[in-house]
């Protein structure tokens, strides 16, 4: 039996439908219909995940608007930060795991898996340039494209990117980042990534923007860079979420032999919002690796700047945007529903089902506190006391040990591209 009482205190009026049972009336701002009795029970028991499984399914459908649903779904879900929750098996297990999960031939499967699905099913939601990350919402008026500029911008400016540096984005996507900074920078740009139709997508951009021999993509595996091969300037975007917390510490370690010394790396992804939380819990991982991202780990912060030391990079900055995050995944969820119909055509109608819950289940999550995002910032230091790029110790303080000016103005005096 369920206590139809955990249903009274929702912050939205419910409607219920399942075999044999009705709860609420046709005017509720939420109208779920269960045509599995079992569920019901789901649903008591707050397991979101196993409900969102459903609907992509056909086994539930939901009416209402996605913010409201998602307003219940927190609601019934509590807080699985508090909670915790670490899986099974021991700490040692749960690294090998890790580390035998994520060998490359299926890192590049399962990125293709998500990124390969449909370049114009990801146009219609997205912003023109393609960002595929989270934005930067430096003035609360500004759109999502304006926000993604920012965001492209600040990287930028943490990187102190300079006209001739060898610049290397790893997981570069459809090149928002790759292009602005070789655009508005003057960077010798490279990029790798796993997904072909980023790659054909970013190529025919190089080639019709004119830059060619000065930007390149490339179909390729981090763990396939040349070790002789050293960059100026590195930037992960939204990428070391697919590394595995196995393989984090040399994920870092490869960054910092890719870098010369002195120079600087930023690493911008997603993080748990609990040091216990290696999955969300509720059913929501066991959700995102069936649909949407399989093989995703995430760590807590704490995690990561643990593995960025042990792979021999120095920590300068840290940037906590999750409340962004949470606000460029609603502008996707909106631009989705705004295109239900064109995106159907596209695709079928469980991937449409599974991004909807997906994008407004993330938006939630990051509102909540569930899932966090960081910018890091990082050198690799050359041991040498003198300023930054050969200038004077007068103009970048003696010790620095790297270009980091080991000062935020240029970071912030302008953050509007």
């Amino acid at each position: 039996m369920v206590d139809m009482r955990i249903f009274e205190s929702l912050p939205c009026k419910l409607a219920l439908a399942w075999p044999g049972g009705r709860l609420g009336t046709k005017s509720a701002d939420v109208r779920l219909t269960l045509h599995d009795l079992p569920l019901l029970l789901g649903l008591a028991r707050g397991q979101i995940g196993h409900l969102a499984d459903a609907y992509v399914r056909g086994r539930m459908e939901i009416e209402g608007s996605l913010a409201d649903v998602m307003k219940v779904a927190a609601h019934l879900v509590g807080n699985p930060v508090k909670r915790g929750e670490r899986g099974w098996w021991p700490a040692p297990i749960r690294h090998w795991r890790s580390r035998w999960r994520h060998h490359q031939l299926r890192d590049a499967r399962s990125v293709q898996s998500h990124y390969d699905l449909s370049d114009d099913f990801f146009a219609l939601w997205l912003d023109p340039r393609r960002v595929y990350s989270c934005a930067y919402f430096s003035d609360p008026a500004m759109g999502l494209a304006q926000a993604q500029e920012a965001k492209l911008e600040l990287i930028c400016r943490k990187l102190q990117l300079a006209p001739g540096q060898r610049f290397l984005d790893v997981g570069a996507g459809w090149g928002g980042l790759l292009l602005w900074a070789a655009e508005h920078y003057g960077v010798h740009a490279t990029g790798i990534t796993l997904s072909q139709n980023q790659h054909r997508y970013v190529s025919r951009l190089i080639d019709e923007r004119g830059l060619s021999g000065r930007v390149e993509v490339q179909l390729l595996d981090y763990r396939q860079l040349p070790e002789a091969q050293t960059f100026d300037r590195i930037a992960s975007v939204g990428m070391f979420e697919h590394v595995g917390h196995g393989h984090l510490g040399g994920y870092f370690a490869r960054l910092c032999n890719h870098l010369r010394p002195g120079g600087l790396v930023l690493n911008h992804g997603i993080t748990a919002g609990g040091l216990r939380n290696e999955s969300l819990g509720a059913g929501i991982g066991e959700y995102i690796e069936r649909h949407i991202f399989p093989g995703g780990e995430l760590v807590h912060v704490a995690a990561v700047t643990q593995s960025l030391a042990q792979g021999g990079l120095e920590l300068l900055d840290v940037e906590n945007l999750r409340p962004h995050y949470a606000r460029t995944l609603w502008a996707w969820s909106d631009g989705l529903e705004r295109q239900i119909e064109a995106a159907r055509c596209l695709t079928d109608e469980a991937k449409v089902r599974a991004y909807r819950l997906y994008l407004a289940g993330s938006a939630m999550s990051f509102e909540q506190g569930w899932l966090s995002l960081y910018q890091l910032l990082a050198a690799k230091p050359d041991g040498q006391v003198r300023g930054a790029a050969g200038q004077s110790t007068a103009a970048v303080l003696p010790g620095a040990q790297s270009d980091y000016c080991f000062s935020r103005a240029h970071m912030y005096a302008d953050p509007q591209p």
